[in-house]
């Protein structure tokens, strides 16, 4: 089995290397590869040729993290990388579970591959800037599909996430959420506008089993203070998983990137999360 090795900017090394060393007696083939900021400074591109043609070519892609300071607002960016990097291995959902080892276990479903992050975006000749939230109902429905599979293994419970109030894209997500819905006539539905969903995530997160959301919606929850590794694994059914720290993102900031002061529990808990 070929995993590739994305150590990435910042915190990533060390907790990479951390994690190298625990897979390393098991039968894998590990492979590391230039991505992000690093890649920038080797080739000027945040995900190189040749380390897009290995991670299509892998059995799994374990990342560890992405993003320095000294690219904010640049042109070529390390996550941008990222964002090609999913969309090339159309990891559609993305798993976080959490629990607390008692009252807490939860499964946040995020929808990964499309949304603000992959819509049509630009400026216009007279300043205007604009990012545009777009979904087809093919990538709702089996991100959608795989929440409710997910809840028919656990309690049986899906809360999906949104803010169907204000936003047409997310009156589409309720519209495919129906259809989809007497599939799993065991599951237990209900809707929650993302305002509420991060308070009641931060105050009582005991109340939910799975959550489904899309992209911008996750990225509201508050991060939960639970006992368990922030893992985050991107798989698929056809195509190379991904896993990595749940916001490997927030762990590359400059106080973190010295020796020894790393976790690695992050990345070693990731292969668990295929």
């Amino acid at each position: 089995m070929k995993v590739v090795c994305l150590a990435g900017d910042g915190i990533g090394p060390e907790v990479m290397e951390a994690a190298m060393r625990v897979l390393e007696p098991l039968p894998l083939e590990l492979e590391s590869y230039s991505f992000g900021g690093e890649a920038i400074h080797r080739f000027g591109n945040p995900l190189p040729v040749e380390t897009l043609a290995a991670c299509k070519g892998a059995q799994a892609v374990l990342l560890g993290a992405i993003g320095l300071p000294e690219f904010d607002g640049a042109v070529v960016r390390p996550e941008q990388g990222l964002i090609q990097l999913r969309g090339e291995l159309d990891v559609y959902a993305n798993l976080r579970p959490s629990t607390d080892g008692g009252k807490v276990d939860l499964m946040i479903v995020r929808e990964l591959v499309g949304g603000t992050y992959y819509g049509r975006r630009g400026r216009t000749e007279d300043g205007l800037v604009f990012d545009t939230c777009e979904y087809t109902e093919p990538q709702i429905e089996r991100t959608v599909r795989r929440a409710f599979a997910l809840a028919m293994k656990r309690r049986k419970h899906l809360t999906e996430v949104d803010k169907a109030n204000v936003l047409a894209t997310s009156r589409l997500w309720r519209q495919v959420t129906e259809r989809v819905r007497p599939e799993f006539p065991e599951v237990e539905l209900e809707y929650m506008l993302v305002d509420n969903a991060a308070m009641q995530l931060a105050r009582t997160p005991e109340q939910f089993d799975v959550i489904v959301t899309r992209t911008c919606s996750a990225t509201s929850f508050p991060i939960l203070p639970l006992r368990s590794p922030a893992v985050s694994g991107w798989p698929h059914p056809r195509r190379s998983p991904m896993m990595a720290p749940a916001c490997s993102s927030q762990f590359t900031a400059p106080p973190r990137t010295s020796p020894a002061k790393a976790s690695p529990i992050q990345p070693r808990c990731s292969d668990r999360w295929r």
